[in-house]
């Protein structure tokens, strides 16, 4: 197994952490997800580039990859959505006041704002579809490449779920040392604008990315 291979198998090893360590209600539990997250995140990009620049490309690459990053997107919704949905959402489990009251959306000068259940069905439904149209067009000889407005959705949404793994360890941290100040609600309003923006962005290039795909490649299977 070549570098860019191990470090791949690296992020899936450390999905499971991932999902699992925000349910902690602890500041340092919180911390170290928020961490692993960075860390994946940069390194999804950096062992393609490490790959195709040192021609280490490999059909176990190519395999693992995916792989990845669909466990990744996983492994931070859930934590995302039982923490920080409305408390009327159908979805959310009964009992998930338990943990850590199961409330800990974005905090704006507007109001705090969630992640509502069609906003995880929408980012999830895409990246399947996508994952089942890549394989069907490849089946038909065509590679489909990663278009520009998906790499921009790309970075929005790494934002966006980096910006709430940050709000879980430091509305943890508040919660523990009694913080209330008007400093920290002003960092508290910085925080949930930049998650709630680069949500709404992510959001809109990911149907926009995948109208895309579909005009550019629906031809492949008029046949």
């Amino acid at each position: 197994m070549n570098l860019p291979n191990t470090i791949t198998a690296g992020r899936i090893l450390a999905a499971p952490f991932i999902a699992a360590l925000p349910f902690i209600a602890s500041p340092g539990a919180r911390l170290i997800a928020f961490i692993l997250y960075i860390v994946a995140a940069i390194t999804d990009y950096y062992d393609g580039k490490l790959a195709r620049t040192r021609n280490l490309i490999t059909d176990l690459g190519r395999l693992l990859d995916p792989i990845a990053d669909k466990l990744l997107l996983f492994a931070t919704l859930i934590p995302m959505f039982v923490l920080m949905a409305p408390s009327n959402d159908p979805l959310i489990p009964t009992r998930a006041e338990n943990i850590d009251a199961g409330r800990l959306p974005f905090l704006t000068p507007w109001g705090p704002v969630g992640l509502a259940w069609w906003v995880v069905a929408i980012v999830i439904g895409r990246e399947v579809f996508m994952t089942i149209f890549r394989q069907a067009a490849a089946r038909r000889g065509v590679v489909i490449s990663a278009i520009g407005p998906a790499k921009w959705k790309t970075g929005f949404q790494s934002v966006w779920v980096g910006s709430a793994y940050f709000w879980f360890f430091a509305a943890s941290l508040a919660i523990a040392k009694g913080w209330q100040n008007s400093a920290w609600r002003g960092f508290a309003y910085f925080n949930g604008i930049v998650g709630t923006v680069t949500m709404v962005v992510s959001v809109v290039l990911t149907i926009y990315s995948l109208v895309l795909y579909l005009r550019r490649y629906a031809r492949v299977f008029a046949f």
